[in-house]
């Protein structure tokens, strides 16, 4: 009798322990810093070459928000805060395949001829949280991510190595799911309260 008296205690003990230390079980309210419940998305600003593709990333940013409802998204002019993001850079890196052309008359590709497989497209972006009365920074961060995209196929009458359009089209579907990810990303490091 006495040692389940003793487990008891201990239990409830260790209950008082948590709650004192603000243990908080499961879910924990997402804000954005400063708590502010309103905020303004502007169009990104685009510093790679990548043209358009600022639109992809300002949208998926404002879509994570308006799913979250953590902080309604509003005009520039009634926000107190303001989300700025800059595409810094995009790079893209042909991976599988390589140097396949030579002297060999089986082999109609010239010399030293590259033929990628796959291409590899990485992106960083910086993502800043402003406060419009005084242009502080509230919270800033870097992100970057990358995905791969299959290269045309020679050989299919319609997606081959001379079919532009598949190869643009490929590249911009990639970077349009990297935009979800990396604001999804974004997203849960601006309204993450620790």
């Amino acid at each position: 009798m006495h040692s389940h008296f003793g487990r008891i205690t201990g239990f409830i003990l260790a209950l008082s322990l948590l709650s004192g230390c603000s243990y908080r079980w499961g879910f924990r309210e997402r804000s954005v810093p400063g708590g502010y419940k309103e905020v303004a998305i502007p169009v990104f600003k685009n510093r790679s070459q990548e043209v358009g593709i600022e639109s992809d990333f300002t949208n998926a940013l404002v879509l994570q928000f308006e799913r979250s409802q953590v902080a309604r998204v509003t005009s520039q002019a009634a926000a107190p805060v303001r989300i700025e993001g800059e595409i810094v850079k995009v790079t893209l890196l042909g991976t599988g395949g390589g140097l396949i052309g030579g002297k060999d008359p089986n082999n109609p590709l010239p010399d030293s001829a590259a033929l990628w497989t796959e291409y590899q497209i990485n992106v960083d972006a910086r993502i800043t949280v402003r406060r419009q009365s005084d242009e502080k920074i509230l919270w800033q961060g870097k992100l970057s991510e990358q995905k791969n995209y299959e290269a045309p196929r020679i050989g299919e009458p319609v997606v081959n190595s001379a079919n532009a359009t598949y190869n643009d089209s490929a590249r911009r579907h990639a970077l349009a799911a990297l935009a979800d990810e990396m604001m999804s990303e974004a997203h849960d490091r601006i309204t993450e309260n620790f």
